[in-house]
């Protein structure tokens, strides 16, 4: 890999002049206008470049992007005589000028473009100094086509951590197809070779959270072919997409699913609650005692509005529940200080070792424990040990908040498997031979989705902190607002923020999404280096969260179709409209290529040559 490869994919070729610098508009080094030549075509988004030169006769080039266009009648006065004209009875020119914003200027000699100056179609050359190309290298990946087809290169150094890390996209749901970008990134930066010999090291964690949607990954779109030709022939491209960014047409590559069990009673089977995928999903849970010695019961407590005092009681029990885990590896736990009965086990049959001690084998019957250790014991009084000096209404809190997520952690927290059960159904995002986790988690309610998120991306945090870089761990999360919203604390938001703040050291970085980025907490949105926008609500596009992006693209924002997307990244200075290619891979059942199965259309991974 050695340089970006851009060449002509339509319109103009390379050099060709489309206008001049104008003489009746301010002219400076950061913006102008230029006069379109009578036969040329201007539109939104080109790039252009312009040479100008200095009293000494050396040159300085200006690159940049066309953020306005506009026609009107000169040599006229009012407006109704667009008819007159229109109808030859009038004479009047008619003016085709476009407005420039500067990306780049070489060598950096801030003076004014000169009225009169050529300006051209950026191609080839002048392509990679607007875009800065030229400084990326071997480190570049195709993050779309630009609007007249050509390449739109990605600085891979400003996503991996070593010069910034993450991106984040924002976007109307359903409309901005924000998954689907995330997706494509993920296809291009494993498939283009940007990764170099640590390819095979990259690993992905997505969590599905709409639908099952994602649980197709693994197989080939049976509809790629046709939409890719179809919109090769409305674009005027010479080729469809994933040819002109030399990116293979295939499925991901080294896939696993999980997904929650299915719920049942105590000792039902253990099979994934999914309904359109047969095979290939594992279901994951967790064994009683892995909750405690792995001290996972903050993650239980995501509302926003836990008092410090009950913040205190979760810490307190959090280190009671991890000492009582200690000193066996049984899925389930003991204990010889309780005698429930019916009602405190809620009618669930309780078992006794050989030595009588009560055996805890589901998430229930631990709730009913430390509701007895700290409201029933002694009377009334609780445990001294387990209450300390908390009074019994924060108590009280702890228990009915444990009993409001009761039913929805009882499946993905059992005790009642057997321990090789709990070592096979155990998640592990990082297994050998797995490149991409999909974690399923759309069935899950609300709370158990918090938890199972917050659980993954705690335990993804701690092992890179003892490994290192090694293994890059990229994050796709949709709805970053619901876990990291702008107010309130609580253990997940912590745990992205820490992500957001030191994970690209780690090698962990955070492909984030959400429909409003206002909603989301401000550290987490301003560590990503790349930042995308889709369709925005107008109301939306003028909060500070989008001040990155000019006023004419702020405009632009609520009007963007699906598949096309603003990029920022700090190579430009100006965002940049990208569209991307449909998706190889399939997104729902009935996108499956039944009869192609997982060939393979590989067009070269020498895109960077």
């Amino acid at each position: 890999m050695t340089n970006l490869k851009f060449g002509p994919a339509s319109g103009s070729p390379a050099g060709v002049q489309v206008g001049m610098v104008l003489g009746t508009q301010d002219v400076t080094p950061v913006s102008f206008w230029f006069a379109v030549l009578p036969g040329a075509s201007v539109q939104l988004d080109d790039l252009v470049a312009v040479e100008t030169r200095k009293p000494d006769g050396s040159a300085v080039n200006f690159y940049g992007i066309v953020d306005h266009v506009r026609t009107r009648h000169e040599g006229v006065t009012f407006d109704s005589d667009v008819q007159d004209v229109a109808a030859g009875l009038l004479p009047a020119s008619v003016s085709y000028a476009a407005r420039v914003l500067v990306t780049r200027v070489q060598p950096e000699n801030f003076i004014p473009p000169q009225p009169g100056d050529a300006v051209r179609h950026a191609r080839g050359h002048d392509l990679r100094m607007a875009l800065s190309a030229d400084k990326m290298g071997d480190k570049a990946f195709p993050g779309g086509l630009l609007a007249d087809g050509q390449v739109l290169p990605i600085n891979y150094r400003f996503v991996n951590g070593e010069n910034g890390g993450h991106i984040n996209i924002s976007g109307i749901s359903g409309v901005a197809t924000k998954t689907s970008y995330a997706l494509f990134l993920l296809h291009s930066i494993f498939r283009s070779g940007v990764m170099g010999v640590g390819a095979a090291a990259g690993r992905a964690l997505i969590f599905n959270v709409k639908g099952e949607d994602l649980l197709f990954l693994d197989q080939r779109n049976r509809e790629v072919t046709a939409r890719e030709a179809e919109a090769q022939a409305q674009k005027g491209l010479p080729d469809h997409r994933y040819a002109l960014m030399e990116l293979p047409v295939e499925a991901f590559r080294d896939v696993q699913f999980l997904a929650p069990p299915r719920p049942g009673h105590s000792g039902a089977a253990i099979v994934p609650h999914v309904e359109q995928r047969a095979a290939g999903v594992t279901p994951f849970l967790y064994s009683l005692r892995e909750f405690c010695v792995r001290r996972m019961l903050p993650y239980v407590f995501v509302d926003r509005d836990a008092s410090v005092n009950l913040g205190f009681v979760i810490g307190s029990i959090e280190e009671r529940l991890y000492r009582m885990a200690q000193g066996a590896d049984t899925p389930y736990l003991t204990v010889d200080d309780w005698q429930p009965d019916t009602e405190q086990v809620l009618d669930e049959d309780m078992r006794f070792d050989e030595m009588g001690s009560v055996r805890i084998g589901t998430f229930a019957q631990l709730v009913a424990y430390l509701e007895y250790k700290l409201l029933d014991a002694n009377d009334g009084e609780g445990d001294r040990k387990w209450v300390g000096k908390q009074s019994p209404a924060t108590l009280q809190a702890f228990i009915r908040r444990l009993r409001g997520v009761q039913k929805h952690l009882t499946p993905l927290v059992r005790g009642d498997v057997s321990a090789e059960q709990a070592a096979r159904f155990r998640p592990d995002p990082l297994k050998a031979g797995v490149q991409t986790t999909v974690v399923d988690i759309h069935t899950l309610s609300a709370t158990a989705q918090m938890f199972i998120v917050g659980v993954l991306l705690r335990d993804l945090f701690e092992y890179k902190e003892r490994v290192g870089r090694q293994d890059t761990v990229f994050v796709v999360l949709d709805e970053l607002n619901k876990y990291a919203p702008r107010d309130g604390d609580s253990p997940i938001k912590d745990v992205l923020l820490d992500i957001a703040e030191r994970g690209r050291s780690l090698g962990i970085i955070l492909i984030g999404a959400q429909q409003t980025a206002s909603e989301v907490e401000r550290r987490i949105v301003s560590n990503a280096a790349i930042r995308v926008v889709g369709r925005l609500d107008l109301a939306e596009a003028e909060r500070p969260e989008y001040r990155f992006l000019p006023q004419s693209f702020r405009a632009r924002a609520g009007i963007l179709q699906p598949g096309t997307m603003l990029v920022s990244q700090p190579d430009v200075p100006n965002p940049v409209l990208v569209n991307y290619p449909f998706p190889a891979w399939a997104t729902r059942k009935d996108e499956v290529d039944d009869l192609g199965g997982r060939e393979v259309e590989d067009v070269g991974e020498d895109w960077l040559r």
